[in-house]
């Protein structure tokens, strides 16, 4: 039994170096990325919760599994778009390479898209914090807003 339990551990550690060589520093951002999620959904529970103490007689106050649904499947859908940036670089890396262009060895697209999202569930997550009624420093909200559009300003001079 401790023999397989090794057997285990060596392997998810292989596969774990594996996909860490691979996705360089995309690695911790996706992790991030995952945390900021996790606590967006939390903090949106807690926060509609708590505007439906406050208001309890209107309907449209409250968590619902709706809501809650939807806000899983456009989590989903970032998911979905990271791993369409991600095969983006794949192919730009792998065509500069056939035709001797010389491209970064990381993903680029990939990990732009996923700080953009990053900074999105964390403006989220502030949001949240405020709706729950915790004061929250109106300069770090301004400030990762400027980070976001800065990414996007990046992204749209990559299009010209």
């Amino acid at each position: 039994m401790e023999k397989a339990i090794i057997t285990i551990q060596v392997l998810l550690s292989a596969v774990g170096a594996w996909i860490s060589a691979r996705l360089g520093i995309l690695l911790p951002v996706l992790g991030f990325l995952f945390v900021a999620m996790v606590l967006d959904y939390i903090t949106g529970m807690l926060a509609s919760k708590k505007e439906a103490i406050n208001h309890p007689d209107d309907p449209s106050y409250g968590w619902s599994s709706k809501k809650g649904a939807q806000g899983i499947i456009k989590k989903v859908g970032y998911l979905c778009v990271i791993a369409v940036a991600l095969m983006v670089d794949y192919i730009i890396l792998n065509v500069a390479g056939t035709l001797g262009f010389r491209a970064p060895e990381q993903a680029f697209f990939a990990l732009l898209v996923a700080v953009w999202y990053f900074l999105n569930e964390v403006l989220s997550i502030i949001e949240n914090v405020g709706r729950m009624g915790a004061p929250v420093p109106e300069w770090l909200s301004k400030y990762i807003a400027v980070l976001k559009n800065k990414i996007d300003s990046k992204g749209k001079e990559e299009d010209e």
